[in-house]
């Protein structure tokens, strides 16, 4: 009982804490320079930011599925399927290139302007604002490349230039994992999309790697204290031995070339899959590529077994045994 009254009060004097933290200095939601409030269970430590990060993330996540979505009729019912443009035949190079990626994707598939009815839903915004937030990620960093890695610690617009690559990352994480509960919640590797899943998986955690080793490649304190807490763990591992966390020209070629090439290989595949297989329908909706499938199969099934026609069959056996019909 002793025990359970004094954890009762630490929390009431922790969260009185935090409300004069949050009176004390109101600017605590955009500030990311002063010096952060954490929260404490047990072994788990979190700052306050990332609390309101993750709240905001599960509203956000639960808003996209109860909303509705606007719609301009782009979409098409579930069990309409969509037709595929006719492929041209020829010798020429354009036709074989053209037939060798109609293999890849289906025509019109590439970029449909047409999607089924299930996809004017919030839930499917994640994935594309995934890529969007990756856009920028990669244009920004494409920037700071050039000027340098410490260009933003002397230039306003290399601080600028810095800042929105943080925070591009930051929603390119949040949208990014959002998609992933989405997707996961839906069982995405249905139907045949199991490479779609794979590669979306792969993509994920190389852009944990990529976030990491950005973090390390920063030429502050932060940076600093970032590795030499992660060298331990790392050479654990045995992972150390090859990625020396403590070599900071070593981590700033894994940031900007090798990782990034990696991830960027990974998302064009998982596009590529998604416009092959499509869009994942909800697990009580029908896909219209299975639906077209399935209506082909049943075509090639009925000609292949339909059977003769009573008429013909006995004007056959007639003229088989010499009777007239």
């Amino acid at each position: 009982m002793a025990s359970t009254a004094i954890g009762y009060c630490s929390d009431v004097v922790r969260f009185q804490g935090l409300l004069q933290a949050l009176v004390a200095r109101p600017y605590w939601m955009v500030s990311v320079i002063a010096a952060a409030y954490y929260f404490h269970w047990g072994v788990v430590r979190i700052s306050l930011g990332n609390v309101l990060v993750i709240a905001s993330m599960l509203v956000i996540f639960v808003l996209a599925l109860v909303l509705p979505f606007p719609t301009h009729g782009n979409v098409v019912d579930a069990e309409e399927p969509i037709a595929p443009a006719a492929i041209a035949v020829g010798r020429s190079w354009t036709v074989r290139v053209r037939t060798r990626l109609s293999r890849v994707v289906p025509p019109g598939q590439a970029l449909p302007d047409r999607q089924p009815v299930y996809v004017a839903s919030w839930i499917y915004v994640f994935g594309v604002l995934s890529l969007a937030g990756f856009v920028v990620v990669v244009a920004t960093g494409f920037v700071l490349a050039i000027e340098g890695a410490t260009w933003w610690h002397t230039s306003s617009t290399g601080h600028f230039v810095n800042s929105t690559h943080l925070w591009s990352v930051e929603l390119f994480f949040a949208v990014m994992v959002m998609h992933l509960w989405g997707k996961f919640f839906m069982a995405a590797w249905r139907g045949g999309r199991g490479i779609t899943w794979v590669t979306g998986m792969v993509a994920f955690f190389g852009s944990i790697g990529t976030a990491f080793t950005g973090y390390l490649t920063q030429s502050n304190f932060d940076s600093q204290w970032i590795s030499t807490q992660a060298k331990d763990g790392l050479n654990a591992s045995g992972v150390g031995a090859f990625f020396n966390v403590l070599n900071g020209s070593q981590m700033l070629m894994w940031h900007i070339t090798l990782l990034p090439l990696i991830v960027g290989i990974v998302v064009v595949m998982h596009v590529i899959m998604i416009r092959r297989h499509g869009v994942v329908p909800p697990i009580d909706a029908e896909s219209p590529v299975a639906a077209v499938a399935f209506e082909d199969a049943a075509v090639e099934e009925a000609a292949t077994v339909a059977p003769v026609p009573f008429e013909d069959a006995a004007v056959e056996e007639a003229a088989t045994v010499g009777v007239a019909p």
